[in-house]
């Protein structure tokens, strides 16, 4: 599935809420359900799952001297590493890949494979820290996941399912906060449970 993609196919959903598949009158406010479900993953974890299929740029603040933090990417095909070594955007410096590694190391995280790479981290020369804030680091590659975990699913289907039956609640303002908002992750210990591994910091990006 491409960026921007929901976690989970309509059949999926309609399988775990026990609707049959020729019953489609309520297929859109499922979709609805599913979509609204995968975007509040997205903001919960700060990261998305999906995958493109081309690379594009993106630009980056440094963490560090050495290191930079950067969104997930799933393949180093089509990797680029630049820096803007004079501080006027020109991203004139590409960094040779003898220069960098990428973590996590073998796409393992606590055991588990296939993980993406989201951190870059010099052996060889030093990002360029400016006084003021300034994304030196342009990286192109192929953004997201190779594959949606599949915790990432069964959270989708369970926060879709939930966002689905609100329609069903008294005055249908069951879910509701002061800002209309329906549904967030945090509201189910269960889905709140399988993303926590997930979750990471917000990345300034250019």
């Amino acid at each position: 599935m491409a960026l921007g993609d929901p976690y989970v196919l309509l059949a999926r959903l309609k399988d775990y809420l026990k609707i049959k598949p020729e019953k489609t009158e309520q297929d859109d406010n499922l979709n609805d359900a599913i979509n609204s479900a995968s975007g509040e993953i997205n903001k919960h974890c700060n990261r998305q799952f999906n995958k493109a299929d081309s690379a594009t740029a993106r630009i980056y603040e440094p963490d560090d001297a050495y290191t930079v933090t950067v969104d997930d990417f799933w393949t180093t095909d089509g990797l680029i590493v630049e820096v803007d070594t004079e501080g006027d955007g020109s991203f004139s410096t590409v960094v040779p890949s003898s220069d960098y590694e990428l973590y996590p190391r073998n796409g393992v995280v606590d055991g588990e494979t296939g993980w993406p790479v989201y951190e870059i981290c010099l052996v060889n020369g030093t990002f360029p820290i400016y006084n003021r804030r300034r994304g030196v680091v342009r990286v192109t590659a192929k953004w997201g996941w190779a594959v949606v975990p599949e915790a990432v699913r069964q959270a989708t289907v369970i926060i879709a399912a939930e966002t689905f039956q609100l329609k069903d609640a008294p005055f249908g303002t069951a879910g509701m906060d002061q800002f209309g908002n329906i549904y967030h992750v945090r509201d189910n210990r269960i889905a709140a449970g399988k993303l926590a591994r997930y979750c990471r910091r917000r990345i300034p990006a250019g």
